[in-house]
């Protein structure tokens, strides 16, 4: 199933669990009966104008007022952020929304979700030193030139900006 609505970006927000989009609808296109029907399945959504850029997305909910219907998604994790960034620069705009049923049901994309938000496991310590799995990867600090950069940066009783290899000029 495919349907193509007429909606206003109101926001896209990410933080570390989760990505979520929402569009407002009005008019004619929110007394559609296919928005209820794709209500808590994964969707694919384009906008129009964007050639090529898809999220997959699960549908999670849809909200009406007196003035409005609200749409929100959950996007997929694994979503890439060259895609992601294609929608942030049409946030607060009206679009025109294309939002198609995926082949993915429900549990493969909580599933890969899962996968994706997985990281290195550890405890924290109340002296601050953290314990993690041998079996984790690890990546080493090197705590001696973290400390001489620190050192080196505060000489003289002012604060340098620390020195950088890069051409940026900040």
């Amino acid at each position: 199933m495919n349907i193509t609505v007429k909606a206003h970006f109101n926001k896209q927000t990410k933080d570390s669990k989760k990505e979520l989009v929402q569009f407002y609808v009005t008019g004619e296109d929110e007394r559609r009966p296919e928005l209820n029907q794709m209500t808590r399945e994964v969707v694919i959504l384009a906008i129009d104008g964007l050639d090529g850029v898809e999220l997959t997305a699960e549908f999670k909910k849809s909200a009406k007022d007196s003035k409005k219907t609200i749409l929100e998604f959950e996007v997929k994790g694994d979503s890439s952020a060259a895609q992601t960034f294609e929608f942030y620069k049409l946030a607060g705009t009206d679009v025109e929304l294309s939002i198609t049923e995926s082949q993915m049901d429900l549990e493969e994309f909580q599933e890969q979700q899962k996968q994706y938000r997985e990281g290195v496991k550890g405890n924290i310590n109340q002296d601050g030193t953290v314990e993690v799995d041998p079996n984790q990867a690890e990546m080493p600090l090197d705590e001696k030139g973290a400390a001489d950069e620190i050192i080196a940066s505060t000489q003289d009783g002012e604060t340098k900006p620390p020195v950088s290899d890069d051409d940026l000029p900040f």
